[in-house]
């Protein structure tokens, strides 16, 4: 096959680039906002480079109105124990799908797949109800629970574990290790790329979720990151767009550092999980 053509790739390059730039300017123009004063922002020029710095006041807002650092601890730690269990539960839910022969096994994984298919809000008034018969509402546990099992990470990681060579597990077998042993000892070290993939889209996923903890959470201390904005929008009449501004970039940063970091392992998941139908 021949090389593509030094044109043939400048072309690719500039669209590639002119993506890149649609797809980044929103995020530019939040961040030029919240370094303009209130004034600066609807004016006619179309400049994201400010012509006076608000920068100070715009983030001092931001960190103070609300309790910022906490909006931000409990983002981190309820996606994060969403995380742990999604993975505890739906690894070995993936290795039986994956590695082992039993009855009912395709029904069980097109079950998977229809679960797929169902999003939150379909279910959320029985999950409502539940939680408050249960006396969950505005704690931490109502953000987690309802998100313990993922049918998504059950599916990426039965596509990933599939294409895991059969001789390997086997080998593990005659070492003497049980099942649960060989998911925690043999597939999970393998299974990283996937993993981190997942990872990625569930952090994104609940870091920016505000459907379930807008009906859930009523309180400012157990505020998730999005409904911060929300409350942080309130006690600012919603008119101080600059200081919004401020809010959102401080909310939006740790999910972009996150990604940067796990970008190649993700690339890595992503394509890997294809291997093997």
């Amino acid at each position: 096959m021949m090389p593509p053509s030094p044109a043939f790739r400048l072309a690719r390059l500039a669209i590639l680039g002119l993506g890149a730039a649609v797809v980044l300017y929103p995020y530019l123009w939040m961040i030029s906002a919240s370094l303009k004063p209130q004034t600066e922002i609807f004016s006619a020029s179309l400049s994201l480079w400010p012509t006076q710095w608000f920068a100070a006041e715009n983030y001092g807002k931001a960190m103070t109105r609300i309790p910022m650092l906490r909006v931000l601890a409990n983002g981190a730690g309820v996606c994060a124990a969403i995380l742990v269990f999604q993975i505890v539960f739906a690894l070995p839910c993936a290795y039986a799908l994956a590695k082992l022969r039993f009855r009912g096994r395709e029904v069980l994984f097109a079950l998977v797949l229809l679960g797929l298919l169902v999003p939150i809000h379909a279910i959320s008034i029985p999950l409502y109800a539940a939680a408050r018969d249960l006396a969950l509402l505005d704690t931490y546990a109502v953000l987690v629970v309802p998100f313990l099992l993922s049918t998504f990470a059950i599916f990426l990681f039965r596509q990933f574990i599939r294409a895991l060579p059969d001789d390997l597990i086997a080998a593990a077998r005659m070492d003497g290790l049980s099942e649960s042993a060989i998911v925690w000892r043999v597939v999970l070290p393998n299974a990283w790329p996937a993993a981190t993939a997942f990872a990625v889209f569930s952090v994104v996923a609940h870091w920016n979720d505000l459907y379930w903890p807008l009906i859930t959470v009523s309180q400012t201390r157990l505020a998730t990151p999005p409904l911060g904005l929300l409350f942080f929008r309130a006690a600012e009449a919603g008119d101080d767009y600059g200081a919004l501004m401020a809010a959102t970039v401080i909310v939006t940063l740790p999910l972009v550092a996150l990604f940067l970091m796990a970008q190649r392992r993700f690339i890595d998941g992503m394509t890997m999980t294809g291997v093997k139908g």
